[in-house]
């Protein structure tokens, strides 16, 4: 499965349908005009956040080229892109909708949101071309209601905290990138592992001389327990020969007389 596919599945999860897979079973038929309303419907749709796996359906990817390439080139930008990204290349791209442009905001908030744990209402109202801190509250609101960002407004700070945000289409490109950032938090695991794995060893070793220490002294007492006792045993014994001994020389004293 690719990285797209991936992301998409997440997204289906999130957002409770599964939207992606209405999408590529309706590209395989379509060619042409039909392609091109069906890009447009899915940039629109409100839960369809992800868009690899519809670029390479070999329908979408024939509008390359074609008097329609602009189109294909607008979904490309939903995949990978931003509303700046949209803006430095608008004339070269078709005009959006007011449901597309909304869409496009919500998956720039979504990039920032992957970027930074907390975002300046500044930066987002630059950003997401937006004039109003109450415009910019309920398209926030409106991506936490979606579920594709979690956090919250932090109105004092002017800033948004986040907690977590879906993930993006990846590039073919950035795969290599992001293999390597895995590879090092593997790395890191595997260490914090060993480091795990070695306070144990010396956890157990430390029990186990401790193990020791305590039978050792547990012998100690018992030894000494032992001779105490023996000794007790051996001083009664004189008392008692003693007594005995002293006994009989009494009794050979009051004979004599």
């Amino acid at each position: 499965m690719s990285s797209s596919a991936t992301a998409a599945a997440a997204t289906a999860a999130w957002t409770g349908g599964q939207p992606l897979e209405q999408f590529l079973l309706l590209a395989k038929s379509a060619r042409g005009a039909a392609v091109v309303a069906l890009i447009e419907q899915a940039l629109e749709s409100p839960l369809l956040f992800v868009y690899g796996d519809l670029l390479e359906m070999p329908s979408v990817l024939e509008l390359r080229g074609s008097e329609n390439a602009k189109y294909f080139d607008l979904l490309q930008l939903f995949a990978y892109g931003t509303l700046a990204d949209y803006r430095k290349n608008q004339l070269q791209l078709p005009t959006l909708t007011p449901l597309q442009l909304n869409k496009l905001k919500q998956l720039t908030l979504i990039s920032l949101a992957g970027q930074s744990k907390t975002i300046s209402y500044e930066v987002l109202l630059t950003e997401l071309e937006i004039s109003s801190l109450r415009e910019l509250e309920d398209l926030i609101i409106e991506a936490i209601y979606a579920d594709i960002i979690r956090g919250k407004l932090d109105q004092k700070n002017s800033q948004l905290e986040v907690d977590f945000a879906i993930g993006r289409d990846i590039k073919e490109n950035e795969v290599g990138d992001l293999v390597s950032v895995l590879q090092q938090w593997s790395d890191g695991c595997e260490n914090v592992l060993a480091t795990i794995e070695d306070q144990v060893r010396k956890a157990n070793k430390a029990m186990e001389e401790s193990d020791k220490m305590k039978k050792k002294i547990n012998d100690e007492v018992d030894n000494l327990k032992k001779a105490l006792s023996a000794q007790a045993e051996m001083t009664s014994d004189s008392s008692k020969s003693f007594g005995a001994k002293k006994s009989g020389k009494n009794g050979k004293a009051k004979k004599v007389n």
